[in-house]
């Protein structure tokens, strides 16, 4: 009966290292197979464009709703996903030969570049939430928008600095420290949706039961807080794992597997919930809260 049971356990000590070898090998088929990095990068390059679509369709409905108004927070918000995700969307298309391009630093502008876009972006969602929260507070906003411009200018500064000492020297340190960089940008931004977004909402929650959309707005500023806190920080663990683990590398096209889960976390869901969230047309008129771009 023992001899019996040992065998037992052996045969299925072997069945599930067999499986776990065949979810290995399929693993490492399907990251070195050139027709399957090509069909994931193709499914990526059409999720992008399709949350680039519905960016642009939610641009026009708003201008055709609030023409008046000009270049608005929301208006330029739905401009800048639509042009993210649709240059995320050529670039995966022409990932093969992206991934070709001489020098190297031009590869390291097109993959980066559309992330720091995907950061101003959700950090002008902050900006608006901000001006919100300080207005209802009776606090001044004049030094919101210039601080907003002030840091992205910072950021993009220091990237454009790291990618031209990169192509001088392209040094395995400087590509880690680039990497790093951005993992602080990242989690900078997670901070900020945390801070303003938690701020609003306590505030939000202060006001009185009946107060008109009260509930909905609470919805909306928990989900937005929520899904943005989240993906800045997921870009933040996977940054600063992508510097230090060959494994985690997202720039080599022999890891298409995670790159599909990368951005479809980090990117393509947040936006596309981010939308559907926002996606209320701003009234036609009575609007007190609704400030264009200067």
């Amino acid at each position: 009966m023992r001899r019996m049971l040992e065998v037992a356990a052996a045969a299925g000590s072997s069945a599930a290292a067999a499986a776990a070898n065949g979810a290995v090998d399929w693993w490492r088929d399907v990251n070195e197979s050139p027709v399957w990095q090509d069909r994931i990068f193709h499914v990526l390059a059409a999720l992008y464009g399709f949350v680039s679509a519905i960016a642009l369709v939610q641009l026009i409905r708003i201008e055709c709703r609030v023409p008046e108004y000009g270049w608005t927070t929301q208006k330029v918000f739905h401009f800048l996903n639509f042009l993210v995700n649709g240059v995320r969307s050529i670039v995966f298309v022409l990932r093969r030969n992206v991934q070709l391009i001489h020098p190297e630093i031009i590869q390291h502008v097109l993959l980066d570049m559309p992330g720091l876009a995907f950061f101003t972006t959700y950090a002008l969602l902050v900006l608006f939430w901000a001006e919100i929260y300080y207005q209802a507070r009776a606090m001044s906003t004049d030094g919101l928008r210039p601080t907003f411009y002030w840091i992205n200018a910072v950021i993009y500064a220091i990237q454009i600095i790291l990618w031209m000492v990169l192509w001088w020297k392209p040094v395995r340190v400087m590509i880690i420290l680039s990497k790093m960089f951005f993992a602080g940008v990242s989690l900078f931004a997670a901070f900020g949706f945390l801070l303003y977004g938690g701020r609003l909402f306590l505030m939000l929650q202060r006001f009185p039961v009946e107060s008109k959309g009260r509930r909905k707005k609470l919805q909306e500023v928990g989900y937005v807080t929520t899904i943005c806190f989240t993906c800045f920080l997921i870009r933040c663990v996977m940054m600063c794992l992508n510097a230090f683990d060959k494994a985690a590398d997202l720039d080599v096209l022999n890891h298409p597997i995670l790159n599909f889960f990368y951005y479809l976390l980090v990117e393509i869901l947040p936006s596309a919930l981010v939308l559907f969230i926002l996606r209320k047309l701003p009234p036609k008129r009575g609007i007190t809260q609704y400030h264009p771009i200067h």
